[in-house]
Order: C-alpha cells, then structure tokens, then sequence
C-alpha cells in the first residue's frame, strides 16, 4: 500500500512538470435532439438521453396517468431566456426563446444536418443596460445514474457497463476529475451583434462563475476562447496542495448556461444567436490509481454522500417542474368562441334583414 501512494505522489508532481491537461466537451447541443415520449401528434418531446422524470417529487392527489406526464429533458426548446429586471417585460418575456436551428445539409456547411441551440432574445430599445442567461429546463444533476431510456422516457436499470458512469457525462452539461481549468472554447455563429458572450458554470462546491469569451461582432461560425491567466506551467512555481486520496469527493463542472450582456449604447430589440458546444480543457483533480484495498467497497463513504446529494438534487428540480406542469394545465387552450347561433340559421336570419 505504502507502494503506491508513492506512485500516486510521483504521478502528481509528473503531472504538474508537463503541464498536461484534458480537453473534454462539456456540452454538445447536436446531441439534444427531441426523440422519445411522442405529443398526442406523435412528434417526439424530449432528448432519450436527458430525460427526467420529476413525478417523484409530486403529491399523492396526481393520477397516474398524469404522473406519467411529468417529464422533460434538455431538448433544445425546453430551455429558457432568462432576462433580468431591466430587460424584462410581457412582449420579451414572450418572444425571447431557445429553438432546435436545423443547419443546411451541404458538404460546405460547418455541422451539417445537425440540429445547433438557436436563440432570440428581445432587448429593449432605449439606453440602458441589459442581460438574458440562456439556462437549461433544470440544474444539470451531478449523481444522476447513467442508464438507458425507452420510447416513452422510462428509464431502466444501469447495465454493467454503465454502472459507476453519470448521466450527463459525454457531452450533456456535466465533467467529473476537474481540477484547475486552462481553457474554455465556444462554438458559436456570429451574426455582428456587439453583445458580450459569457458562459456560466457551477462547481461541486454550488459555486457559480461566469467567464467572458467576448464579444459576437463577426459573421458566420467561430471558436470563442477563454485562457486562464492565473494557469502556471511551471510545477516549481505552483503552490502544491495534498488532500486525503478517500473519502474525498471527485470534483467536478457543471453547465449552468450562457450569458448575454448587451451595453445601453449598443442597439437594442431582437438579438438572435447560434451555439454549436461548450469545450474545456483542464488539469485532472486525482489520478486514477490501482488501490491495494478498495475503500468504498469497503466504508461507503462516498456512495453515502452522493445518495443523499442526488436526493436533495432531485427534490429541488422536481418541485419547480411539479408547479409548472400544474400551471400548463391551468392555461387555457381554446383560441376561438364557440358560436352561440347555428351558421345556417344566422346566414338565413342576415339574409332576412338584408331583404
């Protein structure tokens, strides 16, 4: 055992002395399409590899056909435009919104046939500051389970290969093993709007940060990238830090959205963006070591911790999902009058008049 952890200690300060980092995708959108629990059209609703199910956290008074309902995912239309107070009223409450952007199927287009995050956000018109986040259907969870989807959004079981892996992992707003981060890239179109572009992203510690990649003056697709000024290459000049190998938790970065900013002397009214992925390329927090005895096998400590984590996870995210599916079903539906007078007794009864 003595063996290796000093192995591990060696490995660290390698790691350090060549600077090497991991590059990862945080977040794919082509990956968001729509294919599972079909409307009442039979148009799929939502992404097979996101979807939640947040009936858990509703009451007894549900039906089970409505609790059968309750479900979203990160299908590029459930996201939200989130404008803030200065910004915000009925009409760009209304008209601010996140699409599925189809990009043309020819061999010269960047993403092809892929379905990119389309954006429009109504700013105001006259002189003064404003912002919209661009923000997901629910918090990305950390300590979902990774396991498959039927049709109809049921999940089964983890499979063996499955098992020990995370949901939104791969792509879908969520990177475990994260140390200090280096850089950070964003695919996205420019369509020579002067807003400032922020990406926003959360910590295992609940923290939120906001890294500005700068701003969309250019026109057609480009990687925006944001360096880490503080990132030292050098491993003597680093301040080296041991922690405990177990029971300490693997950190991690979650996707918490995009921020818009537009400046009260820029133009106001529609902005309309295009995003393709969110890349991050990071020190690894811990390296993965053969132990002598396996720990959690042994103690579940940690199994512990992120039982409990994903509960207080899922209860957040159900409730507000809980009140919004109730509220759908308090809004009206029908956009006509149903008439009072038969058609062909009114048409006889103007043609009398007319006479």
């Amino acid at each position: 055992m003595k063996r290796t952890l000093v192995l591990t200690a060696a490995a660290l300060l390698l790691v350090g002395s060549f600077g090497f980092a991991k590059e990862s995708v945080l977040i794919d959108f082509t990956q968001l399409e729509a294919d599972s629990v079909p409307n009442e059209e039979g148009v799929p609703q939502e992404n097979s590899r996101t979807v939640m199910d947040y009936s858990v956290a509703a009451g007894a008074t549900f039906t089970g056909d409505q609790k059968s309902l309750m479900k979203t995912s990160l299908a590029l239309p459930n996201w939200e435009v989130v404008l803030n107070s200065s910004a915000r009223n009925v009409q760009s409450v209304a008209l601010s919104q996140v699409v599925a952007a189809p990009v043309k199927d020819s061999a010269d287009v960047p993403f092809a046939g892929s379905n990119v995050m389309g954006v429009r956000i109504v700013f105001p018109t006259w002189n003064n500051n404003a912002n919209a986040k661009i923000v997901p259907p629910f918090e990305i969870q950390a300590y979902e389970p990774l396991a498959d989807a039927d049709e109809n959004g049921e999940r089964g079981e983890p499979s063996d290969e499955q098992k020990g892996k995370y949901l939104f992992e791969d792509g879908y707003g969520l990177i475990r093993n994260v140390g200090t981060l280096k850089s950070i890239a964003v695919t996205t179109m420019g369509m020579n709007f002067p807003h400032q572009l922020y990406v926003i992203l959360k910590d295992n510690d609940n923290i939120e940060r906001r890294y500005l990649m700068g701003n969309l003056m250019f026109d057609g697709w480009k990687t925006l990238q944001w360096n880490n000024p503080n990132y030292i290459t050098e491993v003597r000049t680093r301040e080296i830090r041991v922690y405990p190998i177990y029971p300490r938790g693997i950190p991690y970065v979650k996707f918490a959205g995009f921020q818009i900013t537009r400046d009260a002397s820029d133009i106001g009214d529609d902005f309309i963006g295009y995003f393709k992925d969110v890349k991050v390329i990071y020190d690894l927090a811990v390296l993965t070591a053969d132990r002598d005895i396996d720990d959690e096998d042994l103690w579940g400590i940690i199994t512990k911790k992120e039982t409990a984590r994903q509960a207080h996870e899922m209860s957040l995210f159900g409730s507000k999902q809980v009140n919004r599916y109730i509220e759908k079903q308090k809004m009206a539906t029908e956009s006509t009058f149903t008439p009072s007078l038969n058609e062909d007794s009114d048409s006889n009864a103007g043609s009398a008049r007319n006479y």
